[in-house]
């Protein structure tokens, strides 16, 4: 586990190197292991045998992380915390005045991986494209337990410290080395350990700015007015933006505050206690399950057809050049893939290409990509106003008009010069697969690919499978969604489909408040405290009137004599037909524009739908925002329109942003309670009618058994 080897310099240089697992990670069974190294290397030191201390790895990454596994279990809080504090005495040994000790980092160190790297007095790394350095808990509703937020303030400063650490950020060996995470880099592993040892000759002595009479954090601590006036303002800014869901960020703004005051170890110790709370908690647990239990279960096709081999496309083919299309291309371009993008003319897929060029400038700006990568990729993609040139693509998307029309025509110039195995994928939103596949030349390999914008960003792609996809099909799909690294979630081509159909209930819901008199802000900000990104008026806007009103009648469409309209539907036909303010696109909605900027609630509202209601209680509108959401999901498992706990939950907060700090639309009902949720579906269902009918599902199992 823990590789021993010491040269003719008494330099040792220790291997992690975990038996059965392809990455390192730590959890009790790495720390017990260091334990007796910890204590030889004491006894070294002790006798003058000991000059330095090199810790690398035998594995592709230096060291992971956490085991999540383990944590996702965790025990009592004595158990976590006296485990916490055991790594910081190890790491604290390490780090302790005498002998210098060098982190090698050879590949990924992320999370409790960086905090042994922090804990080493010099840190080289590796310059490649798969080492990624830093602290990603907050993403998994975690935080650094074993001392990473108090040597990273001692090191950098709270001002610094804070965005690091609360943005979750994974840094490239370059940008590491520009924020002062990494001393120094090398080009390959041999003059990594030859920089590591030359270090360790030049200085006889290691000791932490913490360990030094005189020193002092960057930029003062929590006693200066200057920097407590700064935690206030980022205090505000958190509740602003978070409306504090998010226990993880709110716990390191306190241990940078009250840290700050105190003694290094004194301050581990503060660090400690909040871990400890921390991952007892169940907003932890929550982002736990989704983004590491459900998001491998995806990883590993979970929801893959069984039986294919794996795709491998090389060149993808995409009609349209608009932003979803130039979008679609710099997700391809991104990870490998050539493109050719194709629009009525040239130069229209010319500004794709421009599109593209900007926003690989601001990468490059930003150093998500070097200048170098940058080039290569515009190299990569080829404009074109001819199918004739999709002749060696291996997948052509579509992203043109939601028209059935356009896109049956673009589908059928594109199939004449594609081969027999080659796919093509329409990225309509609300367009039916199997309807626009009954032009296909070839249906059965035809799928739908549902991109969100933007495309480039957001991480979920819907595989919609239509009534004649293969299996096979959806399986190449699949992998091609994990080649570009978004996650895939399968879905039965129905209305809506998954995502729009759950986040519609949202919209509807939010729009009949404004009909049953409560205030528009009131609203919006309810929405934005359940954990939305927007209040439901706004995202109905930047949707269009017209699509949710068409999700809708695609409902009534499909149950038919079941179908009992949402109250909703009144107050949409107003806004279009009366008032003709069909939303963002057009700069006239339920909000008023400048251009592109969504300025204020429009000031009509209230003469159309005036303020009837003055008290209310908010826990009872927060759970309608939510509630109507989590009981359409579980209609579509029931439904079969989605196959999956881990894809629901993930479609649910990638798709259209259901609050992470819930775990997703089906963990939502473990996080509630099912007993409770039962009975508040039932005085919902009573007080509101059919929309918040419990699904016959929900009564058989148990939420977190539904499959």
């Amino acid at each position: 586990m823990i590789r021993y080897k010491k040269d003719t310099d008494n330099i040792v240089t220790l291997t992690l190197d975990m038996g059965g697992r392809s990455v390192n990670v730590i959890n009790h069974e790495i720390a017990e292991a260091f334990v007796p190294v910890i204590e030889h290397l004491k006894g070294e030191k002790e006798k003058g045998l000991l000059r330095g201390v090199i810790i690398t790895s035998a594995k592709k990454s230096f060291l992971a992380g956490g085991d999540l596994e383990y944590l996702y279990r965790p025990g009592s809080p004595e158990e976590i915390f006296h485990f916490a504090e055991k790594l910081k005495g190890i790491l604290r040994d390490l780090e302790r005045p005498g002998i210098p000790v060098v982190a090698a980092i050879n590949g990924a160190a992320l999370g409790t991986g960086f905090e042994l790297a922090l804990a080493c007095h010099h840190r080289i790394a590796l310059s490649g494209p798969k080492v990624w350095l830093g602290f990603p808990e907050v993403q998994l509703g975690l935080i650094p337990g074993s001392g990473g937020i108090v040597r990273l303030m001692w090191l950098m400063g709270i001002e610094k410290t804070w965005p690091i650490l609360s943005s979750g950020r994974r840094y490239t060996p370059q940008e590491a080395l520009q924020a002062g995470l990494v001393d120094e880099l090398a080009s390959s592993p041999r003059e990594m350990l030859d920089k590591a040892r030359a270090w360790l000759l030049q200085n006889k002595e290691g000791r932490r700015p913490w360990d030094r009479a005189n020193c002092s954090i960057p930029g003062g601590t929590a006693r200066s007015h200057t920097v407590a006036t700064h935690i206030q303002m980022l205090a505000a800014m958190l509740a602003r933006q978070t409306q504090n869901n998010y226990p993880a960020l709110q716990a390191i703004l306190s241990i940078l505050a009250e840290g700050s005051r105190v003694d290094f170890d004194t301050a581990s110790r503060i660090e400690s206690r909040y871990y400890t709370g921390l991952l007892r908690s169940q907003a932890c647990n929550n982002m736990i399950k989704a983004f590491w239990v459900d998001y491998n279960f995806i990883k590993e096709g979970g929801n893959r057809p069984k039986g294919f081999g794996k795709f491998r496309p090389r060149k993808v083919g995409v009609i349209g050049a608009g932003r979803m299309g130039s979008g679609i291309a710099l997700a391809c371009l991104s990870h490998g893939l050539s493109v050719v993008l194709k629009d009525v003319s040239k130069p229209i897929a010319e500004r794709g290409r421009e599109y593209v060029r900007q926003r690989l400038e601001e990468w490059v700006a930003e150093g998500r990509k070097t200048k170098t990568e940058g080039e290569d990729m515009l190299r990569r993609i080829h404009t074109t106003e001819s199918s004739r040139e999709f002749e060696e693509c291996d997948l052509v998307i579509e992203a043109v008009f939601e028209n059935r029309m356009v896109k049956q025509k673009v589908m059928r110039e594109a199939e004449e010069f594609t081969d027999d195995y080659s796919l093509f994928a329409s990225n309509t939103i609300s367009i039916p697969i199997t309807k626009l596949a009954e032009a296909s030349l070839r249906p059965e390999n035809y799928v739908g690919l549902h991109f969100f914008p933007p495309a480039e960003e957001v991480p979920l792609v819907e595989i919609v499978r239509g009534a004649k996809t293969s299996d096979e099909t959806v399986a190449r799909a699949f992998d091609f969604v994990r080649a570009i690294r978004k996650t895939p979630i399968v879905v039965k081509d129905d209305w809506g489909f998954f995502a729009a159909r759950v986040q519609n209930t949202y919209i509807l819901e939010g729009i009949t408040m404004l009909q049953e008199g409560y205030p528009p802000a009131l609203i919006e900000n309810l929405g934005r405290q359940a954990g939305m990104p927007l209040g439901a008026l706004a995202l109905a806007d930047s949707l269009g009137l017209n699509m949710v009103l068409r999700y809708e009648n695609q409902a009534a469409e499909h149950y038919g004599a079941k179908y009992v309209q949402h109250p909703a539907v009144s107050v949409l036909k107003t806004m279009l037909e009366e008032l003709q303010r069909p939303g963002q696109q057009k700069r006239a909605g339920f909000y008023d524009y400048e251009g592109d900027t969504r300025l204020a609630l429009w000031p009509g509202l209230e003469a159309h739908f005036p303020p009837a209601i003055e008290h209310y209680e908010q826990k009872g509108l927060v759970n309608r925002f939510l509630f109507a959401q989590v009981l359409e999901a579980v209609w579509c498992m029931q439904e079969k329109v989605i196959h999956s706990v881990a894809a629901a939950n993930l479609g649910s907060i990638y798709g259209w942003g259901f609050p992470a700090f819930k775990g997703g639309v089906i963990q939502f009902i473990h996080d509630f309670g099912a007993d409770a949720f039962m009975e508040e579906c039932k005085k919902l269902e009573e007080q509101y009618g059919q929309r918040f009918k419990a699904p016959r599902l929900l009564s058989k199992l148990e939420p977190e058994k539904i499959a």
